[in-house]
């Protein structure tokens, strides 16, 4: 069952015209304050005529651009719900640790409801790929995940690389990198700045 905007963006993306796929992409990657901008500052940051953005909206099933931002609103209230205000399930055998695991379990939705499955199966076959390198960094909080995909990929793969140290270091790098190599980016917002100069 769809229960968000996200989700249904998730859903529908696919079949989107270039302009409103465009929307959809810059509404996520800020997602949901994007969307409770005005129509105009939602297309100046797409790069798409304010149109294009009403029909991106229609397309998700709404009557007007105020019902869409009335959904957002309330997604937005849910999610700044008062900890205070949240019960704990009585029958719960989890007792105080339920919240905690809960709270993970929606971040990662959350997560893979901004992604389609065409999108999860393309960055898997890239992976997969024996054709060139694979780089693989992270920020200061997320460089763990990367080492640790980095060991893994190491297992199954040749010519995978986990780059550390200091930024001059990674760009020492990209004299390494070629048109059949991957960079695999760990990152969580507001991203690194160095990192998003080393993407670029």
């Amino acid at each position: 069952m769809i229960s968000s905007i996200a989700e249904l963006i998730s859903d529908r993306i696919g079949a989107m015209p270039a302009g409103e796929r465009r929307a959809a992409q810059t509404l996520i990657a800020n997602y949901p304050m994007t969307g409770l901008k005005t129509v105009a500052e939602f297309s100046a940051a797409a790069g798409v005529s304010s149109p294009t953005i009403l029909r991106f909206v229609a397309r998700l099933g709404f009557q007007n651009y105020p019902e869409f931002q009335s959904a957002l609103q309330d997604e937005l209230a849910a999610q700044l719900q008062s900890p205070a205000s949240r019960t704990l399930n009585p029958g719960s055998a989890g007792g105080a640790v339920s919240p905690m695991l809960e709270a993970t379990l929606d971040n990662l939705r959350e997560t893979f409801r901004h992604l389609t499955d065409k999108q999860l199966a393309d960055i898997a076959a890239r992976l997969a790929e024996r054709r060139g390198k694979t780089f693989l960094i992270g920020g200061r909080f997320t460089d763990p995940l990367a080492r640790y995909m980095a060991a893994h990929l190491a297992i199954i793969q040749p010519d995978v690389y986990h780059l550390a140290g200091q930024e001059s270091i990674w760009r020492d790098r990209l004299i390494d990198m070629g048109n059949r190599d991957v960079l695999v980016i760990f990152d969580i917002r507001r991203y690194q700045e160095s990192l998003v100069r080393f993407a670029e």
